[in-house]
């Protein structure tokens, strides 16, 4: 079992980001090696909004998600009070993850991604990579709305 951790810094607000990365029908659009991800259930009473549940509680997704040629059943908790999205699989035990928006300053974010898993082969330059193009992807819809990846 290893961990891993990245972060990087992105010219969009922590709201923002935080609100298109936790979109599960856009996720995909952001993650280069999510082909799929669809919800298993109808959307939670609590995910309507914070006056509906308790504070700091997560909103959970049991998912049906495609990575290449995996495909496996797993979870997702939002916490938007706290921005954080935490996930996981159903058959891999040993792999999970968290992604964390923090504020840094008027209109720029912190992104960072923290994975768990038993697989160490190029995590670490996968997951450099990967923020990259979130970053670019991020700042690009900031810029231009118009660009947005499809739901």
């Amino acid at each position: 079992m290893s961990d891993h951790e990245a972060w990087t810094t992105i010219d969009v607000a922590p709201n923002i980001v935080f609100d298109r990365l936790s979109d599960l029908d856009r996720l995909p659009g952001y993650l280069p090696w999510l082909t799929e991800l669809h919800p298993m259930s109808p959307r939670p009473v609590e995910a309507q909004g914070p006056e509906v549940r308790l504070p700091h509680q997560a909103v959970h997704r049991e998912v049906d998600l495609t990575a290449g040629d995996s495909h496996e059943e797993g979870w997702v908790d939002v916490l938007d009070e706290d921005r954080i999205l935490r996930w996981g699989t159903e058959t891999q035990s040993d792999y999970h993850g968290e992604l964390v928006v923090d504020f840094v300053a008027d209109g720029t974010s912190k992104l960072t991604v923290r994975l768990r898993t038993s697989h160490d082969d190029g995590v670490d330059a996968k997951l450099g990579q990967a923020l990259t193009e979130l970053k670019a992807a991020l700042e690009q819809e900031s810029r231009h709305p118009e660009s947005e990846p499809e739901a």
